[in-house]
């Protein structure tokens, strides 16, 4: 995983510095990794959530004709 880093530039002030970090990171998904990896998940269960999020999301994309 690569880490995310910025260099200042020439007139940039230290808000709009932090404000590309943090766009960085978020694009880089590395706090999301984390949220997900701070518990242990088996696979079995992980192939069980997987499954319920696929039907949730079946229903919700279904179309009903009026």
């Amino acid at each position: 995983m690569l880490m995310a880093s910025v260099t200042l530039r020439s007139n940039e002030s230290q808000d709009s510095l932090v404000k590309r970090f943090r766009k960085k990171v978020v694009k880089s998904g590395v706090l999301s990794t984390v949220r997900r990896k701070r518990w242990f998940i088996s696979k079995g269960e992980q192939k069980r959530m997987d499954k319920k999020k696929a039907v949730r999301r079946s229903y919700r994309n279904k179309s009903y004709p009026s």
